[in-house]
């Protein structure tokens, strides 16, 4: 029998392990699944969170730039039971929001574990579960590990993976080129002439960003783009649509927010920023399209600071080519091209997910699928969106579980007083 098992294979067997979790799976330990377990340790439920990264909200605290803030004011953005300290400032910076992630997630007890990546998730039919494999590194040992679970909460949200477009001549390019989430400061980029690709919040904040640190951005703006003020008149713009909204139709205060964006910023068409045809709320809801809040590289734009360029055609050596068939000679290429979710890449299901990784169902009515399938953080709509669900998840499990448990208290009860009986 000593002869079966080498020492390797030994090792490999024991590292296999097949965990049960007594409650849901929560896959990610960013904003939407903290606010998932928090209202789940409200309602009684246990709970486990499975996070690919060694710390909480890893895209904040690892793939964000130095100078973020909160772009909406801190009322719309913080999670489930538990505000943002009065003394934190209307738009919390980076360090701030992350410290109130780390005392969130203290304050409910939740503790992940980390550095487990999923690599796969599907329901088995014929036991009515979820099947979770994750490996995880630990120096040189891998260890793969299998949760067995009745709910399974996909909280991996909508920015898991960067979006890197597929530019030609790219690749031939001799300068650094990275993505936004690499990006920390505009200090490695002093005296540089820098690249952009992308117009929204982000590819904004990037070139002001650039422009205090004495670089030379030029931003690429290949469609149509709303820019906004942050604030109207002393007023967040957003909250001030949302005020509208309780009173007036989605195309007036679409109508009115445009008219006084006009009376703060001006025509912005004039610098290349072409507005699109449809209102800014509008395009929100329906293409999940966010605006631009303007925080100061609109003035910069004006200056020429920041150089608005048409779309790429290609790229060469040390320079790029642009539809209108000018070049630039660039130093630094930063491609502020966004994210996309990876739920397809791990979970086997086809119902409730579409190919993009996004519930097929629309707002408000994406956050649950069938057998104990749910989902937290695709609304578009943000921290409120992924809050708003996380609260209808954590009751949805809940019900069921109370439920559950006073009936086995019952026939606990029941059995006993039988056995009372007997005697």
């Amino acid at each position: 029998m000593e002869n079966l098992f080498r020492v390797g294979d030994h090792e490999d067997l024991f590292s296999r392990r097949c965990i049960w979790v007594n409650g849901p799976v929560i896959v990610g330990a960013g904003p939407s699944g903290l606010a998932t377990a928090a209202c789940l340790r409200e309602q009684g439920v246990p709970f486990m969170v499975l996070e690919r990264a060694d710390c909480i909200a890893s895209l904040w605290q690892k793939r964000t730039y130095d100078r973020l803030k909160l772009h909406l004011p801190k009322q719309f953005c913080q999670l489930p039971k538990l505000p943002f300290p009065q003394h934190f400032p209307e738009y919390p910076t980076k360090k701030q929001f992350i410290e109130y992630l780390e005392s969130y997630a203290n304050h409910f007890q939740i503790n992940p574990q980390f550095n487990e990546c999923v690599q796969s998730a599907r329901y088995d039919e014929t036991s009515g579960l979820w099947r979770v494999k994750t490996v995880s590194t630990n120096g040189s040992t891998r260890n793969e590990v299998e949760y067995i679970c009745r709910w399974l909460v996909v909280a991996t949200g909508e920015n898991a993976e960067c979006v890197m477009p597929d530019i030609e001549g790219l690749s031939e390019f001799k300068g650094d080129v990275t993505h936004v989430c690499y990006y920390k400061s505009g200090e490695s980029f002093r005296g540089k002439k820098v690249l952009v690709v992308g117009c929204g919040n982000s590819g904004m904040e990037l070139s002001l960003d650039l422009c205090n640190h004495h670089a030379s951005p030029s931003m690429v703006v290949r469609s149509s783009v709303h820019v906004l003020p942050r604030e109207i008149f002393g007023k967040s713009t957003f909250e001030l649509a949302v005020m509208m909204l309780q009173w007036l139709p989605l195309w007036l205060v679409d109508k009115i927010i445009l008219l006084l964006a006009w009376f703060v910023l001006g025509n912005v068409e004039k610098y290349g920023l072409k507005r699109p045809s449809m209102g800014p709320l509008e395009l929100k809801n329906t293409k999940g399209k966010t605006p631009v809040l303007d925080i100061g590289a609109l003035e910069k734009i004006r200056s020429g600071e920041i150089k608005v360029v048409p779309a790429i055609k290609r790229f060469y050596n040390g320079e790029v080519e642009l539809v209108d068939g000018k070049k630039l000679q660039i130093d630094s290429v930063i491609l502020a091209t966004g994210y996309r979710s990876n739920v397809p890449f791990w979970l086997q299901e086809g119902e409730f997910f579409s190919k993009n990784g996004y519930p097929k169902m629309p707002f408000p009515h994406g956050w649950k699928g069938n057998a104990g399938l749910y989902a937290v953080g695709f609304t578009k709509r943000g921290l409120s969106g992924a809050s708003s669900d996380a609260v209808k998840i954590a009751q949805d499990i809940g019900n069921v579980w109370k439920q559950e448990t006073k009936q086995k208290k019952q026939r606990t009860t029941a059995c006993h007083r039988r056995c009372i009986s007997q005697f």
